[in-house]
């Protein structure tokens, strides 16, 4: 097994599940023809079992094995959003750290769909495919309020040893709501938003 399908397996165990042009794009986007390429390498990787596919949409689906969830998932759209954006901002700038849906601790807790690093600063990236109302939006940035007052975020693994990080809560998607006044930076928009601001 070359060092490229043990990433592709890396990917599909972190993202859930990919399709083929999210993994011709962030695996072989180097090469001349990376579709082609991209196939080549999957059948090969389904051919030896180490991955599964779904052929139940127009453009298949591929996943770890043994998969982390069922292939009629409803979650499977959520984690191809998650894919897509990794994709928007790797093209800018591949992030140092990036993990999707990344435990904060228990329940009360914010539950951010993305971890990373990007751009030299860390952040919590919420993927909205959904329009949120203002009161569920209001109850999820109150748990990140919380969070951010008991400093538990002082704590993360990814932190300097001097000077502590607040990460920014990013956003991004669907709606644009009211924030209000907050002990922490939040930025909504794309990614060209983002980089306009940031």
């Amino acid at each position: 097994m070359t060092e490229r399908d043990k990433a592709i397996i890396s990917n599909l165990q972190r993202f859930r599940c990919l399709t083929r042009d999210d993994i011709a794009e962030i695996h072989f986007a180097g090469l001349k023809n990376p579709v082609t390429e991209a196939n080549k390498a999957l059948l090969r990787l389904r051919r030896t079992g180490e991955i599964e596919v779904s052929k139940e949409r127009r453009m298949y689906l591929y996943f770890p094995k043994p998969a982390s969830m069922k292939k009629d998932s409803a979650k499977i759209g959520h984690f191809l959003a998650i894919a897509d954006f990794y994709k928007k901002a790797h093209r800018v700038e591949q992030p140092r750290q990036f993990e999707v849906e990344p435990k904060l601790g228990g329940k009360g807790l914010p539950e951010p769909d993305i971890f990373m690093i990007w751009k030299g600063a860390p952040f919590y990236v919420e993927i909205q495919n959904k329009v949120y109302s203002a009161k569920e939006m209001a109850e999820k940035l109150n748990r990140y309020e919380q969070y951010y007052l008991s400093s538990a975020w002082e704590q993360a693994e990814w932190q300097p040893r001097d000077k502590k990080i607040a990460p920014i809560v990013w956003i991004y998607g669907a709606g644009r709501y009211n924030i209000g006044v907050r002990s922490f930076r939040v930025l909504q928009g794309s990614i060209e938003d983002v980089l306009k601001r940031k």
